[in-house]
């Protein structure tokens, strides 16, 4: 058995090579100890599943496990998205378990823990459970039982405490929708028809290969509905394989950045729902954040690449919105817990306040800004961890960078290199799959051609 490995967010792997039996079996144990450790038998266990092959079988085994053991314990009768899950783990208290791999390809499959407060686990849970990982949980009672409930009520309940549904209803929006055949398809598309939203939606059922795309809501993976936005004039929205991400296409058909979407969130409600209090980034995401929050009077709290950071931000801060450059997204009043189906919500919401499409938006939070904030990205597949920090490595003995000076290294998560123009590099491990990943962010389209190609010579 291969090493079981937690990262940002729970264990993933191959289905039927790292993930399987025996491996599910040691990481329930282990996090059955943790629960038990903690709070004995006195909360609920709740289990939820993605559309991913065999999700279903493993939630159905683990259910009856985790009630073999003595807790309490309540399935999904359906598939669930992995932000509707967190909520009821909030709401009721609960330890939830989620079988999911989320963006990840395919063929992978995993399992994340929610703790009660309804975010990822933060690192000193994490550790814990990993302290456990050749225990044998041994404690049992009479009951054996496991209930088969619905979570989706008590969210959809929540989410209109958050969204001006009435204000939609009255506007004139209209959106694509492409549910990437994911875990949130079929809820927002019924949150979407009840709330009067008139939507074009597709890609709703169930297929263990996400129609043959990555699960991940990234524009090259959704042409379909880069043409229908092109086609119809609407916007275009869609989610990841678990509901937790999301991605934007404007009435054009151009893609939207997370980055882009986020500062707009946050003047929208700043300015139409009359929220404050300050903003939480990771690193990886843009400057134009920074800069956007300034303009705004609002404070920054930065924090490594990953939810469970952002959500330990929202834990013990006021935070308006925290937000991640990868489409992950929450905000006040919400779970400490990335929300794609709130995120498209509020997109929606956003335009019905503004009463504009989304590209004059986006034109106007440009011109304010005054500089353009271009992102890229390179994934290098790199397997060993020790390989990875030896390029980190390289980078970190760099005084500058394609004739670029170098004023500042910040090591909060990898290396972030800040040039003296105001473009960086961000190099660090992937917490989810085995690779090294190069951000980038500059002003001009020239100035990324010639720092990729820089970074690319050296492998």
């Amino acid at each position: 058995m291969s090493e079981i490995n937690f990262g940002t967010d729970g264990y993933r792997a191959v289905l039927n090579k790292d993930f399987n039996i025996d491996t599910v079996n040691k990481i329930i144990n282990a996090i059955a100890y943790y629960m038990y450790n903690e709070t004995k038998y006195d909360k609920t266990v709740i289990i939820g599943y993605d559309p991913r092959n065999e999700a279903d079988i493993f939630a159905e085994y683990i259910a009856k496990t985790i009630a073999d053991m003595g807790f309490n314990t309540e399935l999904s009768d359906k598939i669930i998205a992995t932000p509707v899950l967190a909520y009821n783990a909030l709401k009721k208290n609960a330890y939830a378990i989620m079988l999911t791999a989320s963006h990840n390809p395919p063929e992978y499959l995993g399992i994340k823990f929610i703790p009660p407060y309804g975010g990822p686990a933060d690192d000193n849970i994490v550790k814990k459970i990993t302290s456990n990982l050749n225990n044998t949980f041994i404690q049992k009672s009479d009951s054996t039982s496991y209930k088969k409930v619905s979570f989706e009520e008590d969210y959809i309940n929540h989410i209109k405490t958050l969204i001006d549904f009435d204000k939609i209803k009255n506007s004139n929006v209209a959106i694509n929708y492409d549910g990437h055949h994911g875990a949130a398809a079929k809820l927002f598309k019924h949150i979407c028809d009840v709330n009067g939203i008139k939507n074009n939606s597709q890609n709703l059922e169930r297929d263990i290969n996400f129609g043959g795309q990555m699960p991940d809501p990234k524009e090259k993976y959704l042409p379909q509905l880069k043409a229908l936005c092109k086609s119809t004039g609407f916007i275009g929205l869609s989610n990841d394989g678990d509901g937790d991400r999301f991605g934007v296409f404007n009435e054009k058909g151009e893609f939207v950045s997370a980055n882009e979407i986020i500062a707009m969130l946050l003047k929208h409600l700043i300015k139409n729902k009359n929220y404050s209090g300050k903003l939480a980034k990771t690193v990886g995401a843009s400057s134009l954040l920074n800069l956007y929050a300034q303009k705004q009077g609002i404070d920054v709290i930065e924090t490594p690449v990953g939810f469970k950071w952002l959500g330990e931000a929202m834990r013990k801060n006021d935070i308006i919105i925290a937000g991640e450059e990868s489409g992950g997204l929450s905000i006040k009043g919400h779970i400490p817990e990335k929300d794609g189906i709130l995120a498209n919500l509020l997109i929606i919401e956003m335009l019905a306040y503004s009463n504009k499409k989304l590209y004059e938006l986006q034109s106007e939070l440009h011109k304010e800004l005054g500089r353009n904030f271009i992102n890229d990205r390179i994934d290098l597949k790199v397997n060993s961890s020790d390989e990875q920090q030896k390029i980190i490595d390289k980078f970190e003995s760099f005084s500058e960078i394609a004739e670029n000076k170098i004023v500042e290294k910040n090591q909060m998560d990898g290396l972030k290199l800040i040039l003296e123009n105001g473009n960086w590099i961000l190099v660090r491990k992937s917490g989810t799959e085995p690779l090294l990943r190069i951000y980038f962010e500059v002003n001009e389209e020239e100035e990324l051609n010639t720092l990729k190609t820089a970074v690319k010579q050296l492998f």
